[in-house]
């Protein structure tokens, strides 16, 4: 009975490094040296609002390395930054149809309990989506965030 607990709590901490990622990377860049295992860096990404076709995020936030990080075991701090973009046409009435908020992007900022998240709010008043970008853990988050702000179509 142990062994089956142990094997299948092992399981679903591996799944996140199993699971197909979200965001494509698009770049990075080294900020500090590390003399063992790779550099500390701040990585880019891309990617689609799953429900609304028609905007993309780029999302930057920093990644530690060293042997920790190389192993999936660091945790990578709390900064981000979010800029949305609409690429192609959007359907209005899809847009009203939206639940808000609503998460869009979640990845794992640290081997358990830390989470770098996406939400998305649709402001009917001003009809523009807004993306808040957060990090934080099943305890206590960080209140730094980022926004960024779609505008839809006017009637």
């Amino acid at each position: 009975m142990r062994r089956t607990i142990l094997v299948t709590l092992l399981s679903l901490l591996a799944l996140p490094a199993w699971a197909p990622a979200w965001a494509e990377d698009i770049g990075s860049v080294g900020y500090r040296f590390k003399w063992l295992g790779p550099n500390d860096k701040i990585v880019v990404e891309a990617f689609d609002d799953p429900d609304i076709s028609g905007v993309t995020c780029y999302i930057s936030r920093a990644r530690t390395g060293g042997i920790k990080g190389a192993l999936g075991l660091a945790e990578d701090p709390p900064y981000a930054s979010i800029s949305c973009h609409q690429v192609a046409p959007i359907d209005a009435d899809k847009v009203e149809k939206v639940k808000s908020p609503h998460e869009v992007f979640s990845e794992r900022a640290s081997l358990i309990f830390k989470t770098t998240q996406v939400v998305r709010f649709f402001d009917a008043k001003r009809r523009a989506l807004v993306y808040l970008t957060y990090t934080d853990r099943i305890i206590e988050g960080s209140p730094q965030n980022s926004i960024s702000v779609v505008p839809i179509g006017f009637r």
